[in-house]
């Protein structure tokens, strides 16, 4: 392994934020991934970095108020991989609704809609699960509009009364309502139906 490369690595990992997380494909633009993951490697046993998942890494994040370094943000982390493997993907499920306001409950399994195939890696307790959706379904819509969709789904009809038509509309600003209302013209109607009681001024 040529010294200059494992130098360049190594600085582009100092140089970032605490509690970035890192794929090998980040690095491939400085040597092949042969070598980056052996400069990885050097990188976990150095203390730099930690691996959270194979190919898969974090600069850990230590709180001195619990003396400890901090779990690694199951969202990042799920990006992370996204960016791994080209996939795009969208919070559903109990991460949609945390994501909106209209749950404080922290989610025993982070669930992602994804344009990949159907994946679950888990770590510390922690589980990431992306469920298969067609391309369609999420390279067309914005982030927003995403999440309403895929909260909305989750709740089921039954359960979205005035209470949450209103804290939708009080949370999305005016730009997003209006993109929204032509983003999810092809979804079910009930889910539209109630779209367009939230962007209602």
């Amino acid at each position: 392994m040529a010294n200059g490369i494992y130098i360049e690595i190594k600085k582009r990992i100092l140089d970032a934020e605490e509690g970035s997380i890192f794929v090998t494909s980040d690095f491939t633009d400085i040597a092949t991934t042969t070598t980056v993951r052996k400069c990885l490697g050097r990188q976990v046993e150095e203390k730099n970095i930690r691996r959270i998942i194979d190919g898969v890494y974090e600069k850990p994040v230590y709180s001195n108020l619990l003396r400890e370094y901090v779990p690694a943000n199951p969202e990042k982390v799920a990006y992370a991989i996204a960016r791994g493997f080209h996939w795009t993907i969208a919070p559903c499920g109990d991460v949609a609704l945390n994501k909106l306001g209209l749950s404080t409950q922290v989610p025993v399994v982070w669930s992602y809609i994804s344009d990949g195939p159907y994946r679950k890696f888990s770590w510390d307790n922690i589980t990431l699960s992306f469920k298969h959706r067609a391309n369609r379904e999420i390279s067309y819509m914005s982030e927003t509009t995403t999440l309403v969709v895929e909260a909305l789904k989750t709740l089921g009809k039954d359960r979205v009364d005035d209470g949450i038509i209103l804290s939708l509309r009080n949370r999305l600003p005016r730009e997003e309502k209006k993109k929204m209302l032509v983003e999810a013209t092809g979804v079910s109607e009930w889910i539209y139906t109630v779209i367009r009681k939230v962007c209602a001024e």
